[in-house]
């Protein structure tokens, strides 16, 4: 393979000559193609280099596709691997799944459906290290400003302010790296004209406007905190967490919403975004597998519910997390909740938490009445 090629490279590995050679001859027109001939070399190659996609039989000698499958998974968890077997059952392809692969063909597979495959597995390559690029990026600057909180300790309420809108603006900032980035690789693409590639890059391009708006009121918010409270309309508690929900969390599954179809409160919208975007932080960040938002009236007032299954904390983690500047997460700021009671506060709203190591952690927050009108 020539090291200047443009082609994404792609990984083919079957003990059988044949069809090795007939796989990678098929795919050699759109893809630099690399080979080989048992599971061992195929990870010793993938230790040296990063391939766009793998395609692996799962029946071969010395270690068979299922194990290289969970080898490769240690070395590179985002490159994108289509299973091939010519003795294929529900079972087989079971395992190939749980074990990680993406894809799962018949051997021999069709000439035309595995090329269609490999591009658009190597495609969700790229798109997955994109956001993994992102995210870690986004790890490092929020490392970086945890040191610099703990080196100079600010102690004034200007200090304290530029620390949580540094805070909140990590999220929806990742968003917008993240999109970019997914962006900037289905630009690449747009040549040929795919209708379903401009869908896409037109959708990515809303979340970017969207996350970009949040981080502009939350700055606007900032700078006029010190000489106005925040402007107060009826705003519907159910839309914007489905709004922090979609944008900056990416339409997470775990985040379900439950209870009322609207529930109207007087607030700040991007004050109660701010709420959102903590607690469901706070909760995924904890080992939530799932984060139930419910919504419900308790006489003229709105009940908010979050609760989770995550890892909980002890009373006296509670306490100091409600207080801020503790936090137990290696990139955490220790501000979340003390920024979310102190924002329930401003709504006339009520902030509760209970929590219990092991058993998760449930937030309750009762808004008073929304006048008419």
């Amino acid at each position: 393979m020539s090291a200047a090629t443009d082609k994404p490279p792609v990984l083919v590995v079957d003990d059988e000559y044949g069809p090795r050679e007939s796989i990678a001859f098929s795919l050699a027109a759109d893809f630099a193609v690399d080979t080989a001939e048992r599971a061992k070399e195929a990870l010793g190659k993938l230790r040296l280099r990063s391939y766009s996609a793998v395609v692996m039989d799962i029946r071969m000698p010395e270690m068979d596709g299922i194990r290289a499958l969970e080898e490769l998974r240690k070395i590179d968890p985002h490159v994108s691997v289509i299973m091939l077997t010519g003795y294929g059952t529900l079972h087989t392809a079971q395992q190939a799944m749980v074990a990680g692969a993406n894809q799962y063909l018949r051997k021999p597979p069709d000439i035309p459906e595995l090329i269609e495959s490999v591009r658009k597995q190597t495609q969700a390559t790229r798109l997955r290290r994109a956001q993994a690029q992102a995210a870690a990026d986004a790890l490092n600057l929020n490392s970086a400003l945890k040191r610099e909180i703990e080196r100079n300790e600010p102690h004034i309420w200007q200090a304290r302010a530029s620390v949580e809108l540094v805070h909140d603006l990590n999220n929806p900032l990742t968003v917008v790296i993240g999109y970019a980035a997914l962006v900037a690789e289905e630009a690449r693409t747009l040549a040929q004209r795919d209708p379903e590639t401009a869908r896409k890059l037109l959708d990515y391009s809303g979340m970017v406007e969207k996350a970009a708006e949040y981080c502009h009121h939350l700055s606007e918010n900032w700078r006029a905190a010190s000489k106005q409270a925040a402007e107060f309309t009826r705003v519907d508690l159910v839309k914007v967490a489905q709004e922090v929900r979609q944008v900056i969390f990416f339409d997470n599954p775990a985040i379900h919403l439950s209870g009322l179809a609207d529930a109207v409160v007087r607030g700040s919208k991007y004050e109660l975004m701010r709420v959102f975007q903590n607690l469901f932080k706070n909760a995924l960040e904890a080992g939530a597998t799932r984060l139930e938002v419910r919504f419900a009236r308790r006489g003229d007032q709105t009940e908010l519910t979050l609760a989770d299954n995550g890892s909980g904390m002890d009373a006296e983690r509670v306490k100091r997390a409600l207080h801020g500047g503790f936090t137990s997460k290696a990139s955490g700021t220790g501000l979340g909740l003390s920024i979310c009671r102190h924002l329930a506060g401003t709504h006339g709203a009520t902030f509760a938490l209970e929590s219990a190591l092991g058993h998760g952690t449930t937030v309750r927050l009762t808004f008073p009445a929304a006048p008419l009108g």
